[in-house]
């Protein structure tokens, strides 16, 4: 007991779990998951080429049941599930996964669809053509063997492998920290690249590269980004863009369709039609009428038909972008070398692969050599046993036993025992004299051999000439023409709105408090002007007619801008309120909406003219507003406000060059008007706070109208009088002066301006009062007046109430509604 008690070890939890891991590690690492950097192979692939090779299920011979296969592997090799080892033979056998499939298979073996393969005991299958070449001369000691699991029989610690599989087929998968994506290449151009760097041991990178242009996919495709592949090359990592090959074909009637013949490396054919056809039927994109997967067993073929003068390429581009039509395939060449993980690069693998085959080549030659030179002994000592023939003979008759004529033929002619066995086991027609000339024929044969041998051994440039013929007769057996296409560029995708969003009329609605709609022609007309959906105090800032296609901007008082294109404006019945802005962008609780502008498109060149109450004014580019990544859910600064109590009261739009025909007219709150060029006005940045409009001293401005000096001017005043004048009764100076006062100034209870604007004659003024009381007021009932004119009363504030708002109402609306 106390011996027993001597073997227990108290060991921490820690470092139980740490070692068992790192065991457990090493062993997926090394015997499961990531190929060896010479062959190319998993330890589970290397099995079944192995086995099917000694069990004669070659090529060359009849196919056979794949459960068989499966059987022995596990059997005598590799001892997990079946259904681990049947899948790592579908996979060698799928000409879509592997550029140089090492089985065939009779029977279903999946698809490009994801189709499972049928089960072992239904399909059939042997060694390809090709992975002979991987096993050629294992019977000659050319690599290590080990006793497999249950020391019954022996296996190879690596193949061959007279080709390079590792870069020919490539390898993907994943271990304990350690994950491989090799992409497959071009037999050929791996072949030549590999003996170029033979022939050339110090070749750049960029010399083998003239070889190896880049991966070459069993599926074809396109492969963008010659920069990222010779990253990939040097590194072990990098990423390249692999797109579908594509055409348009045209249909009767104006239409055409869009034809994949070929898509990127391992995506799931259904799953892309599938992905397709719920961008139709989502309406993601406008104008794909049909998707269709036409493949058969002349080659894949997708049909996406398109409807009458859709834009085909735009479509194209938008599917590249949002389905698998175009991926990111990303390099992570990790094998196992020495026994031990490494990132890799090109040359590094080419190298390892040539140093395999020298060892390969190295070892087969001195197999040859073993048994040329042991064939040689053995045909000296029957030549010789030939010309005293009689003697031998009468030697041989006179022993009592095979084992006495041995003996007795070396120690009365010198034979050795190996000879002595040749000349007993000789066969009596061999004794012919025409033998004698095939036993010096082949006698000079093997010192002919016997010599290559020895200079192949000896001559490390005869080694590589071996290397390189054996190399040449594959690429000629078995090389193919590159399947994909290699462009230096990744081309960046534009997709035009246009794609995305069919054309239409609608109106669209934003209110002061924030809301904001778009409706149908057919929503709108079908309702009642009064039945817009917004609250009683709330105010129609912008209703209009625009297209789907078209672009808004939409400012409020504290300076910001909010950009919306109008497709992105939830569609509503015209009766409903809406979305409001908070939803997206977020107001503050007193932030209104000041003016909203709907542009075609946002490439024109023009200014925006921007001023706020505290007298500040400038004008920005079209250009400095366009909005960013980030504009659905962050407004864009349009203006700084210097102070928390400013507002933007004023923003117009100005095509550059009509900046010139324009005047400024500044309105104070304390009745005093300034006009000066609108060319006064500096263009600032978008978070610039602008320059001085007026000299304002104790006042505010109620407005700032962009006019020309025959356009009349509006003036509101808070007692409720209107007032109509020319804006050439206001003297034209300079920016930031006083200005002139445009109302008389009474001594009590003087008049204030309360709002300002253009007075055109088929535009109504709707003043809204704090009572809720609507007074409508027609411009053109009221003559011109000076500017030491108050106006006329329009407004009874004391029994109508207060002037809290006013909406302009043009003779179109009047009509409508």
């Amino acid at each position: 007991m106390g011996a027993d008690e001597s073997k227990i070890q108290e060991l921490s939890l820690e470092t139980v779990m740490g070692e068992r891991f790192g065991r457990y590690s090493k062993y997926i690492i090394q015997e499961r998951a990531l190929p060896d950097i010479r062959d190319g192979l998993k330890p589970v692939q290397r099995r079944i080429l192995y086995a099917m090779n000694q069990d004669g299920n070659t090529y060359d011979k009849t196919f056979r049941k794949s459960a068989k296969s499966v059987g022995n592997v596990m059997g005598n090799f590799h001892p997990h599930g079946d259904s681990s080892i049947y899948e790592a033979m579908v996979r060698l056998s799928q000409d879509w996964k592997l550029r140089e499939p090492l089985i065939e298979m009779h029977g279903n073996n999946g698809s490009m669809d994801g189709d499972p393969p049928a089960a072992m005991r239904y399909t059939e299958a042997r060694l390809s053509k090709i992975a002979a070449e991987m096993l050629r001369d294992i019977q000659k000691k050319t690599v290590d063997f080990v006793p497999n699991f249950d020391d019954t029989e022996e296996e190879p610690t690596v193949l061959p492998a007279r080709f390079p599989n590792l870069l020919v087929n490539g390898a993907t998968g994943i271990s304990a920290g350690y994950a491989t994506e090799i992409p497959p290449h071009n037999l050929h151009e791996t072949i030549q690249a590999a003996i170029y760097l033979l022939n050339h041991p110090t070749a750049e990178l960029n010399d083998l590269m003239k070889f190896i242009k880049g991966p070459d996919f069993p599926t074809g495709g396109i492969v963008q980004g010659k920069d990222e592949i010779l990253k990939a090359y040097q590194t072990g990592h990098g990423r390249i863009i692999v797109r579908a090959k594509t055409a348009f074909e045209n249909l009767k009637g104006s239409r055409s369709q869009i034809i994949v013949t070929e898509i990127p490396y391992e995506v799931n054919k259904a799953q892309l039609v599938k992905r397709i056809d719920e961008i139709r039927l989502t309406k993601k994109v406008e104008g794909i009428a049909e998707v269709r997967d036409e493949s058969d067993r002349q080659g894949l073929r997708i049909a996406i038909e398109l409807k009458r003068n859709a834009n085909s390429q735009g479509i194209l581009n938008y599917l590249l972008k949002n389905t698998d039509l175009q991926i990111s395939y990303n390099f992570n060449m990790v094998a196992i070398n020495d026994k031990r993980p490494e990132q890799v690069g090109l040359q590094q693998i080419l190298s390892a692969y040539l140093k395999h085959q020298q060892q390969v080549v190295t070892r087969r030659t001195q197999f040859d050599l073993k048994k040329a030179q042991e064939r040689a002994h053995i045909v000296a000592g029957l030549i010789k046993a030939l010309s005293i023939l009689d003697q031998v003979i009468k030697t041989i008759r006179s022993s009592q036993n095979k084992q006495d004529a041995k003996d007795n033929l070396v120690s009365q002619y010198g034979f050795t025992i190996a000879q002595a066995e040749a000349i007993v086991s000789l066969q009596l027609y061999r004794l012919t004299n025409t033998d004698v000339t095939a036993l010096q024929q082949e006698a000079a044969d093997l010192k002919q051999k016997i010599t290559a041998y020895h200079l192949i051994l000896h001559d490390p440039h005869e080694l590589d000439q071996v290397i390189i013929k054996e190399l040449t007769a594959i690429d000629h057996e078995y090389a193919t023409v590159r399947k994909t296409k290699i462009e230096e560029e990744v081309e960046k995708l534009q997709i035009d709105t246009e794609v995305l969003v069919a054309a239409e009329d609608v109106i669209v609605l934003v209110s002061r408090d924030g809301y904001l709609k778009r409706s149908s022609l057919r929503s709108f007309a079908a309702s009642s002007d009064q039945e817009n959906g917004l609250k009683p105090e709330d105010h129609v800032i912008f209703q209009q007619k625009v297209n789907t296609l078209d672009h808004l901007m939409i400012f409020t008082d504290h300076g910001n801008l909010i950009y919306r294109p109008v497709h992105e404006i939830p569609d509503a019945k015209w009766k409903d309120t809406g979305q409001h802005l908070s939803q997206t962008v977020g107001l503050k609780n007193d932030e209104n909406i000041l003016r909203v502008l709907a542009f075609k498109n946002l490439q024109a060149t023009g200014d925006f003219l921007l001023a706020t109450s505290h007298g500040a004014i400038k004008l920005t580019s079209l250009a400095d507003l366009k909005p960013g990544r980030t504009y659905r859910s962050r407004a864009i600064t349009a203006i700084k406000l210097k102070s928390q109590d400013d507002r933007l009261i004023t923003v117009d739009y100005v095509p550059t060059e009509k900046i010139p025909a324009f005047e400024i007219l500044c309105c104070s709150q304390g009745g005093y008007g300034l006009r000066y060029p609108l060319t006064e006005v500096p263009v600032n940045g978008a978070k610039a706070a602008g320059v001085k409009a007026m000299d304002l001293r104790d006042d505010c401005l109620t407005a700032v109208l962009l006019v020309t000096q025959d356009q009349a001017v509006g003036l509101l005043t808070q007692r409720g009088a209107f007032k109509r004048m020319k804006v050439s009764e206001i003297p034209k100076t300079s920016r930031a002066r006083r200005g002139v006062q445009i109302l008389r100034e009474l001594k009590r209870n003087p008049h204030r301006i309360k709002f300002a604007a253009h007075a055109i004659l088929n535009q109504d003024w709707l003043i809204t009062t704090d009572q809720n009381e609507k007074i409508q007021l027609n411009l053109a009932t009221h003559s011109l007046a000076d500017r030491y004119s108050n106006g006329s009363f329009v407004v009874d504030t004391e029994t109508q109430g207060k002037i809290v708002y006013v909406d302009l109402i043009d003779q179109q609306q009047k009509d409508n509604h």
